[in-house]
This record gives structure tokens, C-alpha cells and sequence, in this order.
């Protein structure tokens, strides 16, 4: 036998036999997402000028294969027109009940008891929750649907914020501060004070609080405006992230129940913008030091959303946005970014677009719900049950941890 026979290694049959024959080519082949059926109704409360969705997020999601259906004029307010939406891929509905056939209803404004009566179980409704105008028996009807009703200002991101409350506090902020300033002139029954003072005039004293969001842009146009500005919070972490924010040194004080009443007794313009991360906003200033601000003063609450921060607060809108008492003009709309609806309408937009596509990629809506705990903090009735703390404390309804209802659906 010659030395290269011998030097030769077996080798098994099993590793070379078809070595040479054609392979089968396997491709990644990406999960097709489910298709998701979305209806945007035509809002007709509260003077509402949004919509939930523009037409480029429309073209969005139907580009990926979700099929959305619009009612007709639901962006006209808004300035977009039902051939922009049909241009986009929308269906348009000429009846709401053709829209509350989805399975997805997003309205930008919460549904009315009549609205209510067009729902079905299963379906996931996706709107804000205004508390003010919340009563035991709209739950009761909302429970009674067994919806998953989710408030999209109580919806949480990976952050750890509050994505819809960030971007509309962005514009309500900016909004108010030149609403106050048109207030306190004589043609809107205030004293003919200008914001910012002229030559040889002190300018205008506005007490903020609250040092989140809102009172950062609000901040920004008092300050550009050339107005006195007192901002009061209890998060010191806040308050330094605002002066930071603004970049300039601002006169800022923790909620001190004295100091804070010796500044709104002298204060032209008063903001409310405390926020609640998931009930009421507590009331801060009673009735007694409101009668007590200067004649002509402006209360304007912006967390009349939730409630208001000021005992005198109540609800108007854009109709008859404010009232005076105690000499004081009261402005208590709850939604201020309808002022602005178009640019309002986008920010939303871009926001809810962005959960919609992660949606499609889960599957869907209701399994990106199980997934994202930030998404489940904003739902408070999930198909029957109750599962908000704060509407069960106020109610008298029993509730149940939402995380215990999905635990016990997926075993």
C-alpha cells in the first residue's frame, strides 16, 4: 500500500453523500402583519376642530394594508377636505354608523352617550377622557358595550411620558399666553393691561403653576412678550429642567401656600397647569384667595381637562369661552389646541400613526396592548370591566388591574 493510501482520514458517507446536489434556497419571508380596520368619525361636541388622523397618516397605514374609512367632512374644520382624505386611500362614510362598523375607532374628542349606542363589543376606542364631563352613567353605558376604551392622554411611552399630553401641552401653552394677553384688554372686558408693558410701565405679573410642559412654552411667550413671570411646582426637579429649558433665570418657588397666595394677589394673569398622571388634578387655589385677585385678573386653567386646579373653575368653550367671577375673568376651555386645529391635528396625528404602524406589526391593536405596558396605562374599561382606580374611587365601581384581566385572557 503506498504512503498516500495510508495517510488518507475516512471520512463518513453521511457527510458527502449529495454534497454536490442542488440545495433547496430558503428566503426570510418577514411576518405579514394583520390588516386593521380604522373609522375616524366627524366630531360634533365641544366646538371640536381636530381630527384624529391627517391625510398623510391615512396614506400611511393604507399604503401598509390597513383599511381606514373616514366620515365625510371629519377634517373639514381642520382644513382638509374629504377628496384629500379619497385621494389618500380612505374610504368616506356618509353615515356614522358605515364608520362604527371598525374595529378601531379614534375620535379626538370623547364619544357622546349617542355616539355610545353605535358601538359593539371587542371594539377598541381610542379617545380622550375629559373628567369634568364624565358621569357614572357614561361608564356605565361605556361598561355595558364591553369595549376597550382607551384615553389617549393617560397613554404612556417608552419614556416614561405622556406623548399626546406633551404635544398639546406644547401648543396650549404657546395659545394661552396670547389669549390672556387679548383679555386683559378693554375690547374682552379686562383692565386695557398690555403683557408686556411699555417706556416708563411695568409690565405685566403672570404666576404659573405648574412647571411642566404647558408653563415651559407658556413661559416662553410671557418672557418674548416682555412679561414678569412666577412659576411655582413642588418637583424642584421640574422647576430646575424648566430654567433650563427657557436658558435664562426665572423666578420660580416650591407650592408655599403663602408665598404662592402673595404673588396671585398681585398677578395680572394666573395659569393652571398642574397635570394628573392618572386621575383629578388637585384643586390648589381655593375660592377664598380667587376673590381676593385683582379686579380684572385672568385665570386661565388649562387643567380643566382634568378637573381645573382653581375652586372656581368650570367648564366653557370656545362659544363662550369665559365668565367672570369675583371680578376675575375666568378662561376654562378644555380643549385650547382646537384653537390651532390643523397644526393641533398633525401633532396628534403623528403620534397615533406611529402606535397604529406598531399595531400592524404586533398583529394587532390588542396584542400591542398586551405587550406595551405604557399603552395600558391609558385604558380604563376593558371589555366591561373597570379598570381605572381613580372613575372607581369616584363612582363607586368596583374595578379590576387591567394586567390581571390580560393575564387571566392569555391562560
Amino acid at each position: 500500500m503506498s504512503d498516500e493510501k495510508k495517510k488518507r482520514i475516512p471520512i463518513p458517507k453521511i457527510f458527502t453523500e449529495g454534497g454536490l446536489q442542488t440545495q433547496t434556497e430558503v428566503l426570510q419571508v418577514q411576518r405579514k402583519s394583520n390588516t386593521m380596520f380604522i373609522g375616524i368619525p366627524k366630531e360634533t361636541t365641544l366646538q371640536e376642530r381636530r381630527v384624529a388622523l391627517v391625510p398623510s397618516a391615512v396614506a400611511t397605514l393604507v399604503n401598509h394594508g390597513h383599511r381606514v374609512v373616514v366620515e365625510t367632512e371629519a377634517g373639514l374644520k381642520a382644513n382638509y377636505s374629504d377628496h384629500r382624505y379619497s385621494e389618500a386611500g380612505a374610504d368616506i362614510a356618509y353615515s356614522k354608523e358605515q364608520v362604527y362598523k371598525s374595529d378601531i375607532i379614534i375620535k379626538i374628542a370623547p364619544p357622546t352617550l349617542e355616539e355610545i349606542d353605535y358601538l359593539r363589543p371587542n371594539q377598541i376606542l381610542f379617545s380622550p377622557l375629559h373628567l369634568p364631563i364624565i358621569t357614572r352613567d357614561y361608564i356605565e353605558k361605556l361598561r355595558s358595550k364591553r369595549v376597550i376604551a382607551m384615553a389617549m392622554e393617560y397613554i404612556k411611552d417608552e419614556n416614561n411620558s405622556f406623548p399626546v399630553v406633551r404635544i398639546m401641552s406644547e401648543l396650549a401653552g404657546m395659545s394661552i399666553m396670547l389669549t390672556a394677553a387679548e383679555l386683559m384688554t378693554n375690547s374682552n372686558g379686562g383692565k386695557g393691561v398690555l403683557l408686556g408693558g411699555v417706556s416708563g410701565v411695568p409690565c405685566a405679573k403672570v404666576v404659573i403653576l405648574g412647571a411642566g410642559v404647558v408653563a415651559e412654552f407658556a413661559t416662553r411667550v410671557a418672557i418674548g412678550l416682555g412679561a414678569e413671570v412666577r412659576i411655582f411646582d413642588d418637583n424642584i426637579s421640574k422647576l430646575m429642567r424648566i430654567q433650563s429649558q427657557v436658558g435664562r433665570q426665572l423666578n420660580t418657588s416650591s407650592l408655599n401656600p403663602m408665598q404662592m397666595e402673595k404673588e396671585l394677589l398681585t398677578a395680572d394673569v394666573a395659569i393652571g397647569a398642574m397635570h394628573s398622571p392618572s386621575g383629578r388634578t388637585p384643586i390648589i387655589v381655593s375660592e377664598e384667595i380667587v376673590s381676593k385677585m385683582k379686579t380684572g385678573a385672568v385665570i386661565v386653567d388649562v387643567s380643566i381637562d382634568q378637573g381645573g386646579c382653581f375652586a372656581t373653575s368650570e367648564v366653557t368653550n370656545h362659544d363662550r369661552p369665559t365668565f367672570v367671577k369675583y371680578d376675575v375673568i375666568h378662561y376654562c376651555v378644555p380643549n385650547i389646541p382646537s384653537k390651532v386645529a390643523r397644526t393641533a391635528s398633525i401633532a396628534v396625528s403623528n403620534i397615533l400613526v406611529s402606535i397604529l404602524m406598531r399595531a400592524g406589526a404586533s398583529g394587532n391593536l390588542e396584542r400591542l396592548i398586551q405587550e406595551d405596558r405604557g399603552l395600558r396605562h391609558g385604558i380604563y374599561i376593558y371589555k366591561g370591566t373597570l379598570t381605572n382606580q381613580y372613575l372607581s374611587e369616584r363612582f363607586g365601581i368596583k374595578y379590576t388591574d387591567l394586567d390581571l384581566l390580560i393575564t387571566s385572557n392569555l391562560g
